[in-house]
C-alpha cells in the first residue's frame, strides 16, 4: 500500500480521535514538534526504521521527538503505529496530521521577510490584512533577510507579494537588458 495513503489514513484517525477527546490542539502541536524533529534530526528516521532497535526504545524516542510529555492520546498513538509496524511512516503521519488540522480549522500560514526586524505593531497589522482575506486564522512567522536591501515580502497560501528593493531592482535590469 501507499505510504501516503496509510499516513493520510493514519492521520485522519488520529485527527478524528482527538477531537473526540477534546485533545487536538495539544496533539496538533506534538505533532508539529514531531515533525519539526525529523527535519532538525536526521538521525532519528535512521533510528526508528533501525529493525535492531527494540519498540519501546523506538516508543521512547518518538515520544521525545514529539515533545516529552506528551498526551495520553498521542502516547497511544505511537503505541499504535509500533504494534502495526507503521513506524517508518511516522514522519509523514505527522505532517497529514498537521495539514488535515490545519485545513479543519482553517489555518493559513503566513510569512512576512523584511530587511530589518519589524515592530509588533506591523507585524499585527500584517497578520490581520492576511486573516481578513483568508478569512481564518494565520500562523504568522517573520524572517528577517537582508539581501532583500528593503521592502518585504508576504507569503501565504498561494500568494506571494514582493515589494522588496531586490525584486524591483532586478525587475529593472530586466527591462534594460
Amino acid at each position: 500500500m501507499d505510504l501516503g495513503v496509510i499516513s493520510v489514513r493514519y492521520a485522519r484517525a488520529l485527527l478524528k480521535c482527538s477531537v473526540e477527546m477534546k485533545a487536538e490542539d495539544q496533539v496538533y502541536q506534538e505533532m508539529q514538534t514531531l515533525a519539526e524533529s525529523y527535519i532538525k534530526v536526521p538521525e532519528l528516521r535512521r533510528a526508528i526504521d533501525n529493525p535492531m532497535i527494540a519498540r519501546e526504545k523506538k516508543a521512547e524516542l518518538i515520544k521525545v521527538a514529539a515533545g516529552g510529555k506528551i498526551s495520553n492520546v498521542t502516547e497511544r498513538f505511537i503505541a499504535l503505529v509500533l504494534q502495526e509496524v507503521r513506524e517508518s511512516a511516522i514522519q509523514f503521519i505527522a505532517n497529514a496530521f498537521v495539514t488535515l488540522y490545519r485545513q479543519q480549522k482553517n489555518i493559513t500560514r503566513g510569512k512576512l521577510t523584511t530587511a530589518v526586524p519589524v515592530s509588533d505593531a506591523i507585524e499585527q497589522k500584517m497578520r490581520k490584512m492576511v486573516e481578513s482575506r483568508t478569512k481564518g486564522t494565520v500562523e504568522f512567522s517573520t524572517e528577517v533577510d537582508p539581501d532583500i536591501i528593503g521592502g518585504f515580502v508576504l507569503e501565504y497560501d498561494t500568494y506571494r507579494m514582493d515589494t522588496s528593493v531586490k525584486s524591483q531592482l532586478s525587475n529593472i535590469l530586466k527591462q534594460l537588458g
